[in-house]
């Protein structure tokens, strides 16, 4: 498998900082989450930095390694998971993550700050496990 290792340790170290501040915001009381629009503001921005992060380290190695190029963010990860990274429904979770991303960038008013709450209480481990398929896959 080709990669730059610095490069992938770097997005790496990226995902963990945006998902430590993502596990800090989780611990608090949904009431403060919700009425703290700073909260909310760097919950969104954590959100995506992190999936981003994520996307990015897959286009990385699909560049790298002459895979097929993805159409999207959402395809990245089915790319990945065409060349044996991700199994069915862990790839159908990432893909649901990156169409989340683009609602955050695209049409933040239209997100939910309850929903937001949820996903942060619910779906990190989508991104830690994320981190160690992708480090198996590329062996590190």
């Amino acid at each position: 498998m080709e990669f730059n290792e610095d490069k992938v340790r770097k997005i790496i170290s990226e995902v963990i900082s945006a998902l430590s501040r993502l596990e800090d915001l989780r611990s608090l009381p949904e009431k403060d989450f919700l009425t703290d629009t700073h909260k909310i503001g760097s919950a969104k921005y954590s959100m995506i930095v992190a999936i981003e992060g994520a996307a990015d380290l897959c286009n990385h190695i699909i560049a790298k390694n002459g895979f097929r190029t993805a159409e999207d963010y959402a395809d990245t990860f089915q790319v990945m998971k065409e060349q044996g990274a991700f199994d069915e429904e862990f790839t159908n979770s990432l893909i649901q993550m990156a169409r989340f991303r683009n609602r955050l960038v695209h049409i933040y008013w239209d997100i939910n700050d309850k929903e937001l709450f949820r996903i942060i209480q619910d779906r990190l481990e989508n991104i830690k496990r994320f981190l160690k398929e992708y480090g198996n896959f590329i062996g590190i």
